[in-house]
């Protein structure tokens, strides 16, 4: 029995056993399982050897990237749906192992996998340095646009209703935001982090600010300004190419969205201290930004998650999240004090999933634009974020804190006004 024999007869053993609500296809058209359905495709039987020899999630990735394994009649999303009978950790417990093991060697001396044409980074690189994010934001504005909305925001949507589509949460949340700070014209926004300027923007063209923003891509900067251009604003907004440490002067208020996921534990210190240096007394900060759930101790939090690492390493270089309680903690600590916290954990499932949605219906587009391998990693990030929003295993929260003073904050008695 040669290799592919082997190979099919291991794939049918672990379906039979672990029973997936979908049907499984092999390399030779064979179909195990539902008659009816998406089906999970492997179309190399060396896939099975990738799996054998190296099985971490990164192998899954790599076989997902290179096509070795695919889905047809569906999407991720209907195969995470669908999923198995039992727990799969429960079905795992009762594989045949033995079995398994005598039809392996066959597997283990067949030909090496091929290669995804992935880079991989370091994903114990803690904090972002300008190379690092051009890694992940200078790949292509073009590639971008195929599922971003038309403002071209980057970051959790806000949804008044959830049938809303991506244009009309996005331009919510710019508005959320804004109201939130209780921006009031001629006062000065700092933008940390900025992107492709559509904060900016919507707060000059509707609450009258100056703004001015930061970012570390190239690609994006240039986009901003020529949107700033367009729009006849170039006297109200400025974008420079410049961390946010060696940035002077200060503001009425400083919003970072999306941005703080990039900082690094080991720079938290720096940062903080930054925004309160670079923040009028009184003045207010929004802290946007995605966390993982607190664990009971700290040795629990620093293990790192097979789903984290393989984020880290292809997606995001640089790239740490802390817990909610650690943002509180550090601004409290850095001479803030916290007034409002918004958990959109289920809006950024939602916007993930409408990205996903987007960029699978543009998907030949995308290849054209960045290659198959890249089109179809992002398509497995997306579905894989929007999955763990969903399920709660990341959050993300907005966080609204001033600069501590003596006496009243100024803040309104009640939040009526952010739902007027």
């Amino acid at each position: 029995m040669g290799l592919e024999d082997k190979a099919a007869k291991m794939i049918r053993t672990v379906v039979q056993v672990l029973e997936p609500q979908f049907a499984v296809r092999l390399w030779s058209g064979e179909r195990i399982g539902p008659d009816d359905g998406p089906e999970l495709v492997i179309n190399d039987p060396q896939a099975i050897r990738r799996i054998v020899m190296r099985p971490k999630l990164d192998s899954i990735v790599e076989m997902w990237v290179s096509g070795q394994i695919d889905v047809q009649g569906g999407n991720l999303f209907d195969i995470a749906a669908l999923g198995t009978r039992a727990k799969l950790k429960h079905r795992l417990k009762d594989l045949p192992k033995l079995q398994l093991l005598a039809d392996m060697p066959s597997v283990l001396f067949g030909k090496p996998s091929k290669d995804s044409g992935l880079s991989g980074n370091n994903p114990f690189d803690a904090g972002s340095s300008k190379e690092a994010i051009s890694h992940h934001y200078d790949i292509s504005n073009e590639y971008y646009a195929l599922f971003l909305d038309e403002n071209m925001v980057y970051t959790c949507g806000y949804f008044t209703d959830w049938s809303n589509g991506i244009d009309q949460a996005q331009t919510d949340k710019l508005d959320h935001i804004c109201k939130k700070l209780r921006l009031k014209p001629g006062e000065t926004l700092l933008d940390i982090g900025c992107g492709w300027g559509s904060l900016l923007i919507h707060a000059a063209k509707n609450y009258g600010v100056t703004g001015h923003g930061v970012s570390l891509s190239e690609a994006q900067t240039a986009l901003a300004r020529e949107r700033i251009r367009a729009e006849g604003l170039e006297d109200r907004i400025t974008i420079e190419i410049k961390s946010y440490e060696v940035l002077e002067g200060t503001f009425d208020k400083i919003a970072s969205i999306g941005m703080f996921e990039h900082v690094g534990s080991a720079n938290y210190e720096t940062y903080f201290s930054s925004v309160g240096r670079l923040l009028k007394p009184g003045g207010l900060y929004m802290h946007h930004a995605i966390s993982r759930r607190a664990k009971r101790g700290k040795k629990a939090w620093r293990r790192k998650t097979a789903e984290n690492r393989a984020i880290v390493k292809y997606i995001f270089p640089g790239g740490e999240l802390d817990h909610l309680g650690m943002s509180i903690e550090n601004l409290e600590g850095h001479g803030f004090e916290v007034h409002d916290v918004e958990n959109l954990r289920e809006h950024y499932g939602r916007t993930c999933r409408l990205w996903a949605e987007r960029l699978e219906s543009r998907f030949d587009e995308a290849v054209k634009e960045v290659g198959a391998p890249k089109a179809r990693l992002w398509l497995l990030y997306l579905t894989g974020c929007s999955l763990a929003f969903e399920r709660g295993t990341m959050q993300i929260n907005q966080t609204l804190a001033s600069k501590r003073v003596r006496g009243p904050s100024g803040l309104p008695p009640t939040r009526a006004d952010l739902y007027r």
